[in-house]
C-alpha cells in the first residue's frame, strides 16, 4: 500500500540515449509505487507530458543536458525536477539512484529544498521577415561565428541604446545558472545562482577593451548581426541551433517564470564549485 506522499503525483522521464537508464527506470517505478502515485514514465525528454499528466514532481534520469531539455520543454508550466545523474559532471542532476530512493519519502512529505532559477526568453527577428526562434533558454544563448570561422561583428544594445560593437568569435549571454558553463570557459564571471543578473561575455574579442559585463535582470539585451558567416548560429543551451544572418536581431530578456529543481539535502550551496570544478583547490598530486 502506498504510504507517505500518496497524494503526490510523480512522473519519470529518462534519456533514451543512455543504456543504463531503462533498467534504472523500471526499478524506480516499483519504488515509487510504495510512496506516491506514479503519473507516468517515459524514455523521452518531453516535459509537456508530465505537465499534461498533472505531475507534482518529475524525476529526470540523465545528465545536466537532459535536465535542461526537460525544463525548457515544459515551457511556462514549470514542475520541480529531481535530477538523477547518469552523465559526467552532475552539476544540476544532484542525486544518484540510491540517494533519490533515500530522500524521496522526505521530499514527498514536504521536506523538499526547491531551487528556483532564472530563465531567459529569447526571440530571433530575421531581417527578411521570416519567423525565427522564440522560446525559453535555461543556461545560455551563444552567438557563434560558425564556419568558415571568420571574424563576426555583433552590435550590442542595452535597453534600446547602442552600447558597443564586438568583433571576434561571437558572444555569450547567460543566466546565473549558465555562468558555470561556456561562460566560465571563456573567462566570464561566476554568479551565485540566486543573483538577479545577466552576463554578457565576448568570445575571442579582437580588442583589448572588451570584457565580460554583468547587468541587472530587468535589462533587455539586443544583438544585431552586422557581419556573420554562412554557418553562424545562435546556440540555445548548447542544444538548439538557430541560423543567424546579417541584419538579424536577437532579443534576450529575463522570463517572468522560473524553472525549479529539488536540491540534494546533503549538498551545501558551494558544493558543486568546490567538489565538481575544484574551485580554490590545489591540483591533485602528480598532475603538474
Amino acid at each position: 500500500m502506498p504510504g507517505i506522499g500518496v497524494t503526490n503525483r510523480v512522473f519519470i522521464l529518462g534519456n533514451p540515449a543512455k543504456p543504463e537508464v531503462p533498467p534504472a527506470m523500471e526499478n524506480l517505478k516499483r519504488f515509487i509505487a510504495d510512496h506516491a502515485h506514479l503519473a507516468g514514465a517515459e524514455l523521452s525528454l518531453h516535459g509537456r507530458r508530465a505537465v499534461e499528466a498533472g505531475a507534482d514532481y518529475v524525476i529526470v534520469l540523465g545528465g545536466d543536458g537532459t535536465l535542461l531539455s526537460v525544463a525548457r520543454s515544459m515551457g511556462i508550466d514549470q514542475i520541480p525536477l529531481i535530477g538523477v545523474n547518469f552523465g559526467k559532471l552532475g552539476f544540476l542532476t544532484q542525486f544518484s539512484v540510491d540517494q533519490v530512493e533515500k530522500h524521496l519519502p522526505g521530499i514527498l512529505a514536504g521536506g523538499a529544498r526547491i531551487a528556483e532559477r532564472t530563465m531567459f526568453q529569447v526571440r530571433i527577428e530575421h531581417a527578411d521577415g521570416q519567423e525565427g526562434y522564440e522560446g525559453l533558454c535555461i543556461n545560455d544563448c551563444v552567438l557563434h561565428a560558425g564556419p568558415p570561422f571568420r571574424i563576426v561583428c555583433l552590435s550590442l544594445e542595452l535597453n534600446g541604446r547602442k552600447l558597443t560593437k564586438v568583433c571576434g568569435d561571437g558572444m555569450i549571454i547567460c543566466t546565473p545558472t549558465g555562468s558555470t558553463a561556456q561562460n566560465l570557459s571563456a573567462g566570464g564571471p561566476l554568479l551565485m545562482a540566486d543573483v538577479h543578473a545577466m552576463v554578457v561575455t565576448p568570445l575571442g574579442p579582437h580588442s583589448l577593451s572588451h570584457r565580460p559585463i554583468v547587468v541587472d535582470s530587468e535589462s533587455e539585451i539586443t544583438v544585431q548581426a552586422k557581419q556573420v558567416n554562412a554557418g553562424s548560429v545562435a546556440l540555445i543551451d548548447g542544444q538548439l541551433q538557430c541560423p543567424i544572418r546579417e541584419g538579424d536581431r536577437i532579443h534576450v530578456v529575463t522570463s517572468k517564470h522560473r524553472w525549479r529543481f529539488v536540491r540534494n539535502p546533503r549538498r551545501q550551496k558551494w558544493h558543486n564549485l568546490v567538489t565538481k570544478l575544484r574551485w580554490g583547490q590545489p591540483a591533485p598530486p602528480g598532475t603538474i
